[in-house]
């Protein structure tokens, strides 16, 4: 809860006037408790769980040509039965666990230091900090990835989340309960280490959901913005992943592709890539000389 009374208080005890930002800010958090405002961490969880997936799925169930040539599985398509059954399995674990998660876990916010006052943070002090928590997010999460695909973690934990060997968005949050507890891990770790705003911690929560939601959607997109990230890995790379699924020692990152680059766990990915390549070359020299219409190769180097 905010200690000022009123705007005027809260401008004298800054020295200057609040910015819109600010001001919007103090008129929703000034009379609620801290504990009220961490709560709606809960609320953005379950929009982006609900509604960030939808355009893919859409996609997915109402066939266009327009999407369907984005599809990086297109022989396989999921029914509607199969995509509302992951949704109900999503929402079970995030009202049995995600959800009660949050709602006890706030000593710890208020032990680290994330703040619910005035100032706001800036631009640059967000930016910054985001891009601390996916950095730190992506390393240790890329290990704890690696030890899930040991035979015993894989067996009795992992294989829930590879149940979808074409994944979709509903299925990014899909996991086992403990896998759910172990990779919550790497998204604390970058706010207890760098704490900031209520409001950042809230963006850092919103931006890797939907982003997991991106790298599962089973669309490698061109428009989408993500694709200007350096170092990024996205649909593309993650699906690989899946595809391969039990036997998968590849593409192992959450989010960027340095840590596979660095320890050699993209050979199998980079192998695949080039050898694709290979046969849509060789599928459009053909098609070229027989002055047929060039054709295309799937994730299964099966060339149309």
């Amino acid at each position: 809860m905010l200690p000022y009374g009123t705007v005027d208080v809260a401008e004298a005890v800054l020295g200057r006037g609040l910015t819109y930002a600010e001001t919007l800010w103090f008129r929703y958090s000034a009379g609620k408790s801290d504990y009220f405002l961490y709560c709606h961490t809960i609320l953005f969880l379950f929009l982006a769980f609900s509604l960030v997936p939808l355009p893919f799925v859409l996609m997915e169930l109402w066939p266009s040509d327009a999407f369907d040539k984005y599809k990086i599985q297109p022989k396989v398509k999921l029914s509607f039965a199969e995509v509302v059954k992951c949704y109900k399995d999503v929402l079970r674990m995030f009202f049995l666990m995600v959800g009660p998660l949050q709602l006890v876990s706030y000593p710890s916010v208020q032990m680290i230091g994330i703040r619910t006052g005035l100032p706001l943070p800036s631009g640059w002090e967000i930016l910054s900090q985001l891009l601390v928590y996916f950095l730190m997010e992506d390393y240790t999460n890329y290990w704890i990835h690696r030890f899930l695909h040991s035979k015993w973690a894989y067996e009795k934990i992992h294989s829930v989340h590879h149940e979808f060997t074409t994944p979709i968005g509903f299925a990014a949050p899909y996991a086992h309960w403990a896998e759910i507890l172990l990779l919550g891990i790497p998204s604390f770790l970058g706010p207890a280490l760098v704490p900031g705003h209520m409001v950042t911690f809230w963006l850092w929560v919103a931006l890797r959901q939907i982003e997991a939601i991106e790298a599962h959607c089973g669309y490698d997109l061109p428009w989408t913005p993500s694709k200007y990230i350096p170092f990024y890995g996205g649909a593309d790379y993650h699906d690989y992943h899946h595809y391969v699924g039990e036997q998968s020692h590849s593409n192992f990152a959450s989010v960027f592709t340095y840590c596979d680059s660095i320890y050699g766990t993209d050979k199998g990915y980079q192998y695949h890539k080039k050898l694709l390549g290979k046969l849509k070359e060789g599928s459009r020299r053909g098609g070229g000389q027989n002055g047929e219409k060039s054709s295309s190769c799937d994730w299964d180097g099966k060339c149309d």
